[in-house]
């Protein structure tokens, strides 16, 4: 395996850095115009194109589109087959997830200012949310919990979930997570005809208000073109890591680390970046010696040779900047002292504070939503929450006396916006005071 290694020493450094931060690959003009035809077939024709879409592209063998659906009998059967040991990991995932993202629960305000006005603001859930859980190849429970645990907490009134079946079923354990999350509905469906049957509706598919989750280049390129029409969390992109090692770091625990982020597909990215180039040499003869070992090799391999890199950085100001530049997922501090160069990580995902703290248990268990912005979008966004699932509306309630010091303030700036009705609707409230 031969990954990238660079260094803030090198005179090209910053152009090395870009190059190997140019994610825009996900974005593909012919899949968005593919797209584009799914979305406008199955608003136009509802479960017709649907249900040819579900057979064509999911291999599905429903004869309708209400086949589709996965009946709440073969949810609690397909949760009573699953081992105990999984059923306690589901148990106590949720658990936490939902103690965690009870804190974040957001509550009304309101407030009287010196001439009686009230102005407030009311918090209230999203009714309807469709989540995309992604499938087929693989399976994942704990994308269920991430997404539809936080929902529940909001007090969203439905939550549906669309996650394709592969040959024909969908995983036992999905659909167990499913039902300890409280998800109402669950649907055989997969890639962007999922994603425009929850935007738009069809007879057998509720029409949602939000869509969220992550999913393949055909689900992103979906969720951006419906934006409008229904709100979502985010585009993902292929997942990420950056991992900061010291001297003091288990080269093994970092490798396996890197791997464990790799091993996702092909287009994920592992970044190893330290101050010490002793303990990248044997991270990098660490990654040598234990390659062989796992199971998914070849994607590892793929992964690290196409997106991956060691970087070495000369300070650890440089080493900060690298990060807050890449403005990563999931970012580990495997250091020995990692709170104080927390603090100077202003972009990312999640941090992981020391070597105890994998990201594959914030994958998992740990409490926080594993839905986190990728391709830099750490820079303006937050992981998917509570937040993501309630709405805010402003509250303004002005009595006579308290309109009149408004009113003019009001009057004034419609003028010299030259609004002549907005100058004289406040001009009314004058009036009147």
């Amino acid at each position: 395996m031969k990954i990238t290694e660079i260094s803030t020493t090198d005179s090209d450094f910053q152009e090395q850095l870009d190059q190997l931060l140019n994610r825009g690959s996900e974005f593909d003009s012919q899949v968005e115009s593919k797209v584009r035809e799914i979305i406008q077939r199955v608003r136009s024709e509802g479960d017709h194109a649907l249900l040819e879409f579900a057979r064509t592209l999911d291999g599905s063998t429903a004869e309708s589109a209400i086949d589709l659906e996965v009946s709440p009998t073969a949810m609690q059967r397909a949760a009573g087959r699953i081992a105990p040991d999984v059923v306690d990991a589901i148990e106590h995932a949720a658990e936490r997830i939902t103690s965690f993202h009870e804190k974040q629960l957001e509550g009304s305000w309101e407030y009287a200012d010196d001439f009686g006005t009230v102005l407030g603001q009311r918090v209230t859930a999203i009714r309807r949310v469709g989540i995309y859980v992604p499938g087929g190849q693989a399976s994942y429970p704990s994308s269920v919990l991430m997404t539809a645990i936080p929902a529940r907490v909001a007090g969203v009134e439905q939550i549906i979930i669309a996650t394709p079946a592969k040959d024909g079923e969908i995983n036992d354990i999905v659909l167990a997570a499913a039902l300890n999350a409280g998800v109402d509905n669950v649907f055989a469906l997969g890639g962007a005809h999922a994603v425009a049957a929850m935007a738009f509706g069809t007879a057998t598919i509720p029409k949602v208000d939000k869509i969220v989750g992550p999913g393949n280049v055909w689900v992103s390129s979906a969720k951006r073109q419906v934006f409008g029409h229904v709100g979502i969390d985010l585009i993902a992109g292929p997942s990420e890591v950056v991992v900061v090692c010291d001297d003091t770091t288990d080269a093994e625990w970092a490798a396996m680390d890197m791997f464990a982020q790799a091993e996702h597909d092909k287009d994920a990215q592992s970044i190893l970046v330290s101050t010490s180039a002793v303990k990248i040499k044997e991270v990098k003869e660490a990654m040598q010696r234990m390659l062989p070992t796992m199971e998914r090799c070849a994607i590892i391999v793929a992964a690290l040779e196409r997106q991956g890199a060691l970087i070495f950085a000369e300070s650890r100001e440089e080493l900060a900047n690298v990060v807050n530049r890449v403005a990563p997922e999931h970012l580990e501090l495997l250091i020995d002292e990692p709170i104080e160069l927390a603090q100077q990580m202003q972009n990312a995902g999640a941090i992981f504070l020391g070597s105890y703290s994998a990201e594959v248990l914030g994958d998992y268990c740990a409490g926080p939503s594993h839905v986190l912005p990728t391709s830099g979008a750490a820079r303006f966004s937050s992981p998917l929450g509570v937040y993501d699932f309630q709405k805010r509306t402003s509250i303004i309630q002005c009595s006579k006396s308290g309109a009149q010091p408004l009113a003019e303030t009001a009057s004034v700036l419609a003028r010299e916006e030259r609004l002549t009705a907005h100058k004289r609707s406040a001009e009314y409230r004058l009036k009147q005071s």
